[in-house]
């Protein structure tokens, strides 16, 4: 707990503490390159990698849309949240405590420690229901006989919830008002405006975060007339269906540990493949695979290497196409997935961003039913030998094949396959596949070349973007002050923050946030001792709410790069280049501006001589600039 400090000092212990890599690696697939790590930007569409992220300076860019900021600027982008709600978060997850003046900081984190401990009571509550009443039995016997021993049952703290409408709430209703029920998405409102228990006899699985936590449950419904057979928690303030994988708290350190993680589609099938001994096994909390789940799977898995363990019926195979739909989209621009066990790794300099297998057991049953059947090892077994996806697909696919097929059925299966094949990089592999597949089919290996590459061409031309390229430049006057305001932001340099703020006092600048940003720093340079880590700091919390203010931010820090290691002699002469530049702009802004006035009066007019004065005039200051 932090006692007796200011806002503005419990920001700066926050800031401290977050890593910037931890932070954006989270929700960001990076590879590094040199000294830093790069990505496809969180915060707009790319397939090229244009995101990066500076360690040693603490923050990101985005050199694609422009976005960039510190770790606490990323939060707040990436969560759409206020700064003040993204520190509350980060006070409560360091046990930081924070000023009552902070805006209703206490309320929020009290608030979220109370849906916390009623989940963690309610868990309990359910778990002891199953063990000792009666009309649990039901759903007990539903357990024992899929195999769910009562070690098992122990281990996850599956439960029961009774039948009655308000039993939850009966049991809770001295220690918890019924708004935190609502918001641990406990409770629910009828149309009538009653609040009732969401879960009534049902079998409860509670789903815990990486910290262990409870945060939701699942609930499986006991009767067969029982609509839906699963449900699930609403998000809350713990708890995002979206990003939260089940089982993650058992999975992560083995899956860190073995280097892989084994996607499967249901709690039970996690549940059963853990208690066995696979405990890298995870499955989404009743919604399909989403981004957000891949770049959590990422954070545990170096190689990134997935299996995808669905169905095999056709629910099961579109579920699998989805995922690794998803999963292509989570690791685009990174470098491409590995598609040849045999030698492709000696056939590319590049090394795969992410290796997809599919586990599909010969009787098509699920992974819960395959292991109580046949018993872990010899799932393992399948795991061993699981096909990468590309093999699995394309099997799919020529498992259709007969003897008697016609031409006409072979170029359909073709047309099914060109996509596949397309998506192969490398050309050595490219044709080896096309080997392959030929055999296969009994085709002519040449005339499916020949088919690839029309198709390539065909495709090509059809997606070719032929919008015009955009790009941002800056005036000279415009990079002249942001020379000037990055100078600001040179560390380790020996030429002081009240030099600068001295010899740039009369310089006028002409852009509005560039002002804006001027201004911020006259002031803090009092304050920070010569701290260029504190100022920036300083600018990222003062500029909390402005996106563009932030981004210009992170542009001066780049900028202050290639200001460093100068001499004292040098980086005077930067200050007084930069000066020059933007007095220079300013006397030709005013030249022209008089020119236009002149060109509109008559040459007799009194007042055009006095314009020709003024002109000559501002013309002798520019000379004497230039000299």
């Amino acid at each position: 707990m932090t006692a007796n400090k200011t806002y503005s000092e419990v920001i700066d212990e926050i800031r401290s503490r977050l890593d910037i890599l931890d932070v954006v690696q989270s929700r960001v697939v990076l590879k590094k390159k040199g000294a830093n790590y790069w990505g496809c930007c969180p915060f707009h569409n790319e397939k090229t990698p244009s995101f990066c992220v500076n360690v040693q300076k603490g923050i990101f860019k985005c050199f694609g849309c422009g976005e960039g900021g510190d770790a606490i600027s990323f939060l707040m982008k990436i969560n759409n949240q206020s700064f003040s709600d993204v520190i509350k978060d980060l006070a409560m997850q360091f046990g930081i405590e924070l000023p009552s003046t902070s805006g209703g900081s206490k309320q929020y984190n009290e608030e979220k420690q109370q849906v916390k401990s009623l989940l963690e009571k309610t868990c309990e509550y359910y778990h002891n229901n199953l063990l000792t009443l009666p009309e649990a039995k039901q759903a007990l016997d539903y357990l024992l006989n899929r195999g769910i021993t009562m070690e098992i049952i122990n281990e996850y703290k599956i439960g029961y919830s009774k039948k009655e409408y308000t039993d939850l709430q009966r049991q809770f209703k001295a220690d918890y008002t019924p708004i935190v029920m609502e918001k641990a998405g406990l409770v629910v409102k009828t149309e009538k405006g009653d609040i009732v228990d969401r879960f009534r006899h049902r079998i409860m699985i509670p789903i815990k975060d990486e910290s262990d936590s409870v945060i939701a449950f699942g609930a499986r419904a006991i009767d067969a007339n029982q609509n839906p057979k699963y449900l699930n928690s609403p998000d809350t303030i713990l708890y995002n269906k979206s990003r939260t994988l089940y089982g993650i708290n058992i999975a992560k350190n083995k899956m860190m540990e073995d280097d892989y993680v084994v996607i499967m589609e249901g709690y039970f099938d996690v549940i059963s493949a853990q208690a066995a001994g696979l405990k890298n096994a995870v499955a989404s909390c009743g919604t399909a695979l989403t981004v957000e789940h891949v770049r959590l799977i990422a954070k545990y898995s170096k190689s990134r290497k997935i299996y995808l363990a669905f169905d095999t019926d056709s629910a099961g195979l579109k579920a699998t196409q989805r995922s690794t739909d998803v999963i292509k989209e989570a690791f685009a621009g990174l470098g491409n997935l590995k598609i040849f066990d045999q030698s492709y790794a000696s056939l590319s300099d590049d090394k795969y961003t992410c290796e997809i297998r599919v586990i599909a057991p010969f009787d098509s049953k699920d992974p819960d039913e395959y292991i109580r059947e046949y018993g872990i090892e010899q799932y393992k077994k399948y795991i061993k030998k699981a096909p990468l996806l590309i093999d699995f697909e394309l099997e799919q696919i020529l498992k259709d094949y007969k003897n008697d097929f016609s031409p006409t059925d072979k170029l359909n299966l073709v047309k099914k396959i060109m996509p596949l094949i397309e998506e192969i990089p490398n050309n050595i592999v490219q044709n080896e596949y096309i080997r392959l597949i030929s055999d296969r089919i009994n085709i002519d290996e040449k005339a499916l070349i020949r088919e690839v590459n029309r198709s390539k061409f065909v495709r090509s031309n059809i997606n070719k973007d032929y919008s015009p390229i955009v790009t941002k430049t800056s005036n000279i006057c415009e990079k002249a002050q942001k020379n000037l305001l990055s100078l600001f932001l040179v560390g380790g340099n020996d030429v002081d923050i009240n030099y600068l703020t001295e010899n740039i006092k009369n310089v006028k600048f002409i852009d509005k946030n560039l002002i804006i940003i001027r201004e911020a720093i006259d002031k803090l340079s009092c304050q920070i001792n010569n701290d260029v880590d504190k100022l920036i700091q300083s600018l990222y919390t003062q500029f909390a709410e402005d996106n563009g203010l932030k981004d210009i931010i992170t542009d001066l820090i780049y900028i202050a790069d290639s200001f460093k290691g100068l001499s004292d002699k040098d980086f005077k002469a930067v200050v007084q280049e930069n000066k020059s530049k933007i007095l220079q702009y300013q006397v030709d802004c005013e030249k022209k501006e008089l020119a236009s006035k002149y060109k509109n009066l008559n040459d007799d007019d009194v007042e055009s001589m006095q314009f020709q004065m003024q002109l000559r005039e501002k013309i002798r200051n520019k000379q004497k600039i230039g000299e």
